[in-house]
């Protein structure tokens, strides 16, 4: 009886063990370039960072990445992103947040928007201006988006708008500079307050 009651005993400490060192590695991830996303308005949480779900989006469409949104959808978060094909055509790609997986890809049907054309390029990658932005205000990026129009008035020169889901709680809008990633406070929309 005493042997089973250990045998028990040493059980539910390996589980428990077993269960802080998950605990633990989650933890270490959130302290990592956004690896562990949440949604306030879903209560759901993505695994996929930014970055992960480009790699997803041009192994399943060739081409370059120029928006990336986190959104959710049908109670899950999704990556929605646009991405400019080797085609020469825009895709719009839907990757799983939670495993990295493309839901699905077709050509978009905001080609109008996009104006036919090629994106601008930036010296500055999409990944680089995540790192960027993440010194500036750690936490989890949530929308990232390549523009030439700053504060309403298009200057040529390409920056990322980039929201932040601060670890302070709240929600910050940046622009990483497209040639020398400098990060500011998107200040186009006051209303928000949010940015510091």
């Amino acid at each position: 009886m005493k042997r089973k009651i250990v045998i028990a005993a040493v059980t539910a400490a390996v589980l428990v063990g077993g269960g802080a060192a998950t605990a633990v590695a989650l933890s270490d991830d959130d302290s990592h370039e956004n690896d562990t996303r949440s949604s306030a308005a879903s209560g759901s949480t993505a695994r996929v960072t930014v970055g992960d779900a480009v790699a997803s989006a041009v192994g399943a469409v060739p081409g370059t990445v120029t928006e990336a949104e986190l959104e959710d959808e049908d109670g899950g978060l999704v990556w929605e992103l646009d991405v400019y094909g080797s085609d020469k055509v825009w895709h719009d790609v839907t990757v799983d947040a939670g495993n990295g997986k493309v839901l699905g890809k077709h050509v978009s049907d905001d080609n109008d928007d996009h104006e036919g054309s090629a994106p601008q390029s930036a010296p500055v990658s999409l990944n680089a201006a995540v790192d960027a932005a993440l010194r500036e205000t750690p936490g989890t990026v949530t929308s990232i988006e390549l523009d030439d129009d700053h504060d309403g008035q298009s200057s040529g020169a390409p920056h990322w708008d980039v929201d932040v889901q601060g670890k302070d709680g709240g929600q910050h809008e940046l622009n990483v500079d497209g040639k020398t990633a400098k990060v500011t406070a998107d200040r186009s929309d006051d209303d928000h307050g949010d940015d510091s």
